[in-house]
């Protein structure tokens, strides 16, 4: 189910914990999924009988930023789960903190 993603919108996963919320989105309708199973905004009720996928279990960690490719996506996990999170079916990676310049 693709959607516009708009900064500081939420999503919860339909087959685990994991939250998110948008920090920076890209133009276009996009798929945000977690765990093999589009994520839900809102308050929507998980679809019944789904189930976490092993192939797309490798985790969400709370506080840490997640990025695409291109870092035109950034969301901000807010609760952690076992799901990866990925957008239009592109595994989402760990943002790595930039390096500051010496003050030497």
């Amino acid at each position: 189910m693709a959607m516009v993603l708009k900064a500081g919108a939420r999503f919860r996963s339909a087959v685990c914990d994991a939250q998110v919320m948008v920090v920076k989105a890209p133009p276009g309708e996009h798929e945000l999924h977690c765990g093999g199973a589009a994520m839900l905004g809102g308050s929507a009720p998980a679809p019944e009988g789904l189930s976490l996928d092993s192939a797309r279990a490798g985790g969400t960690l709370i506080g840490k930023r997640y990025v695409n490719q291109d870092e035109s996506l950034e969301l901000l996990a807010t609760k952690g789960g076992k799901g990866t999170l990925a957008l239009d079916g592109m595994a989402l990676d760990v943002k790595q903190a930039k390096q500051l310049p010496s003050s030497d």
